[in-house]
């Protein structure tokens, strides 16, 4: 379409402001310009598409039905103009801060814990990215991720928010059964047992068999079993009363502390390798959502660490 037949956008934003006002003279104050300004910039418009749009008499104008014809089409055009702008600055300002984590950790720490931080930064919009794969933070432009790996394969730019600990836990009516007590760990016989069975690698909290190993009980069966592709399901279901499960320490610290689960064996804990970190992409690093969400992480996991001792 050709712009031809287009007034300019300052002829149209003059002839508006003079319409609304009906004068010459306020429209000048509201746009910052003089009078004889803003009366040069109707007359060039009436000269553009060759048509009157005030009646000029003495101290007043009035609008032609030319006039009011083109103030309705410029009213809407200027507001669609400036909602749309405001709009798009928006969309340009407030870009969502994606953090990926595994399922796990997005479901039983993070996302229970996420309240304070919006409260603190409710401008800050926050995307969850839950998956049980290693995310390429560059290319899919994550800007954190948390990491669940050996030490010795921690991102060297990475922070430390946990290390790693693993306690056999149930629900507290699982553990308070007379008919089959859980008082040693070979009472695990009796007893159902949660098992983590995901395919992925990098995100595993250990089998039954090597903390049985562990027990010096290498020939320990448990009384049935249960398997879960997802460690939050697992972890319900050991809230449930449906069975034991190995309790990675970070993700049902709080479950202990309320008393929804129950350490087994005065709170036996297997050490593990691995542990949780921070990573925040280099392109986000200079954002100050981003450095306002990771100190809040790492605030967060000193808490945690100083409140179990660690």
């Amino acid at each position: 379409m050709s712009n031809r037949a287009l007034p300019s956008l300052d002829l149209i934003r003059g002839f508006e402001a003079a319409a609304r006002l009906l004068s010459f003279t306020k429209a000048a104050e509201e746009l910052f310009l003089t009078q004889s300004a803003v009366s040069r910039q109707v007359q060039a418009l009436e000269e553009h598409l060759g048509v009157t749009l005030f009646e000029r008499r003495h101290r007043e104008i009035r609008l032609t039905d030319a006039g009011r014809q083109l103030h309705r089409s410029a009213t809407d055009a200027l507001q669609l103009l400036t909602e749309t702008a405001t709009r798009l600055r928006t969309q340009r300002t407030i870009r969502p801060l994606t953090v990926s984590c595994s399922i796990g950790f997005a479901s039983l720490w993070l996302v229970p814990r996420l309240l304070e931080f919006r409260e603190a930064h409710p401008e800050i919009d926050i995307r969850i990215d839950a998956n049980n794969r290693l995310v390429d933070l560059e290319r899919e432009r994550v800007e954190v991720a948390v990491r669940y790996c050996p030490w010795r394969d921690a991102p060297a730019d990475s922070h430390e928010l946990f290390k790693d600990e693993v306690y056999a836990v149930c629900a507290p009516s699982l553990a308070a059964r007379e008919d089959r007590p859980l008082a040693v760990p070979a009472d695990l016989r009796h007893h159902v047992l949660l098992h983590y069975a995901g395919a992925d690698t990098h995100w595993m909290p250990g089998s039954w068999r090597d903390k049985f190993a562990a027990m010096g009980l290498p020939d320990l069966e448990g009384g049935g079993a249960l398997h879960f592709n997802q460690y939050d399901q697992l972890i319900q279901a050991a809230l449930a009363g449906q069975g034991v499960a190995l309790g990675v320490g970070p993700l049902v610290r709080r479950h202990l502390q309320q008393g929804l689960l129950v350490a087994l064996f005065d709170a036996l804990r297997f050490p593990s390798p691995r542990g949780y970190y921070l990573l925040t992409a280099p392109f986000a690093a200079d954002r100050p959502d981003v450095a306002a969400f990771s100190a809040w992480m790492v605030e967060m996991a000193r808490r945690e660490r100083a409140d179990a001792g660690a």
